[in-house]
């Protein structure tokens, strides 16, 4: 059941998507798009008239990663910014090739591309990078062992997203039922 939803009108849109892709080098390519618009005819300072529906900002990033979450390439896009300055800040994100998708993601961008060196809207996209590549890697690779009849792999430590979300809670039935070797699991103490 739904709560009451009064009478609106739309005013802002934001798109973000994820696509991910398998290449016949082994490696994944993981891409992600973001586009801003307004339903209303807008004035911008540096480009004047923008119509309604139009895109303030479209931004895309690909990331070439490996079956460990390293990036090994990485290109950004950005064909629509509000202003022609935002354009150097897609320079920044190549920092990141090298780094992890994972734990520590977020502050590994901010480290690369924080602050005024580059944009609040890739740094957005990127930050959901790491989930989409987690969903593509391991579910296809799980799904190519069992189309082979394989076993599946033995986990000698947890991994992502056990203990990192309600459902793969380390003392939830989710837990018990599915991979009951880390139920009631708790990390080592330093």
């Amino acid at each position: 059941m739904r709560n009451h939803v009064h009478e609106r009108i739309p005013i802002h849109s934001r798109a973000i998507q994820y696509e991910s892709y398998l290449r016949m080098d082994g490696h994944w390519d993981i891409e992600g798009t973001l586009i801003d618009s307004k339903s209303y005819d807008q004035f911008l300072l540096e480009k004047g008239p923008l119509r309604a529906g139009s895109p303030i900002h479209h931004m895309l990033v690909r990331l070439c990663i490996d079956d460990e979450f390293i990036i090994h390439e990485i290109f950004a896009e950005m064909p629509a910014t509000p202003f022609s300055a935002c354009q150097p800040a897609r320079d920044p994100v190549q920092g990141l090739v090298g780094a992890k998708l994972g734990k520590g993601w977020r502050k590994r961008i901010d480290e690369c591309m924080g602050g005024e060196s580059g944009c609040t809207h890739l740094r957005e996209l990127l930050s959901g990078m790491a989930t989409a590549a987690i969903q593509t890697v391991g579910r296809y690779r799980a799904h190519q062992r069992r189309t082979a009849g394989l076993p599946e792999p033995v986990m000698l430590h947890p991994r992502q997203p056990l203990g990192e979300c309600l459902g793969w809670s380390f003392t939830g039935e989710v837990m018990k039922r599915f991979r009951p070797e880390f139920y009631g699991w708790r990390p080592e103490q330093p």
